[in-house]
């Protein structure tokens, strides 16, 4: 049995690229890994059918705390489903909820946190959502952020940004890597090559330049323009919306950004995005 190797970040900061990426490298197509097969070698830990097994009453009848008590029995099922680690996507806080974990470390072999701009996620977020930049703003303020149970995912703790930010990158936990979105954009080589090294991988530069290339935002892109994406809302026009750092500058006004400072100032001065540039 294997163990989980969290890709975990706050919503729209760069975890489906990440997961683009991983699955170019491993499988190394010379023109770029569907996208919509993205579930080949990672999932996340929501998806309704992990949890299907050891609740066996309907969807609409589980609660907080049906999901709360059988998380521990859900992560070891996705270890059991495979000898080797396996790839799981997260959005969670690194937290307790209802007095459990939301990680359980016996299962964890390690972790990839994909940080990016709160002021840049507020934007993706807008648009992921399908709502106006101030009540985006007032998601990734909020200390009680999450979602709810569907027919698809069983809800998600996410906090604030700042405390979600937190609670991965100041917690201990098993071999732990945090990457920047700006770096995965500016610094492609060199951050990527980062991940390879700690994954235990060497792959050769051709095949890491490809794998880069074919998990670019114009390859995505296309994918998505082509053959549309699976995870895309209902509600959103695109999942792959621009793919860029900085917009924030143009598209929030001084308030929308004083606002977005002031609840997650801290750790936007840890990871560099304070001052203002």
């Amino acid at each position: 049995m294997g163990k989980i190797i969290w890709l975990a970040s706050y919503p729209k900061s760069g975890n489906t690229w990440m997961r683009a990426f991983l699955h170019n490298l491993l499988r190394d197509p010379p023109e770029g890994y569907d996208i919509n097969k993205i579930t080949d070698f990672s999932f996340s830990d929501s998806t309704v059918h992990i949890y299907k097994p050891f609740l066996t009453k309907p969807w609409t009848e589980w609660t907080i705390g049906d999901i709360a008590n059988t998380r521990w029995q859900a992560q070891r099922y996705i270890c059991s489903l495979r000898l080797d680690d396996t790839f799981v996507k997260t959005h969670n806080a690194l937290i307790e909820y209802m007095g459990k974990p939301m990680i359980y470390p016996e299962f964890t072999a390690g972790s990839i946190y994909i940080i990016r701009n709160p002021l840049d996620v507020v934007i993706s977020l807008a648009h992921h959502y399908s709502v106006d930049l101030d009540e985006a703003v007032e998601i990734i303020n909020r200390t009680d952020n999450g979602t709810r149970n569907t027919d698809q995912m069983v809800y998600e703790v996410h906090r604030s940004w700042d405390l979600h930010v937190a609670s991965w990158t100041t917690h201990v936990v098993p071999g732990m890597l945090t990457v920047r979105y700006e770096d995965m954009l500016e610094k492609p080589r060199q951050t990527f090559g980062k991940v390879t090294k700690f994954l235990g991988l060497k792959p050769t530069p051709d095949r890491l330049m490809r794998a880069i290339k074919n998990s670019s935002f114009e390859k995505l892109r296309a994918q998505e323009d082509k053959s549309g994406f699976q995870e895309r809302p209902a509600k959103a026009e695109k999942f792959f919306r621009a793919g860029k750092s900085g917009q924030w500058r143009n598209l929030l006004s001084q308030d929308q950004v004083d606002r977005v400072v002031a609840a997650n100032k801290e750790q936007m001065k840890r990871f560099g995005y304070l001052p203002l540039k």
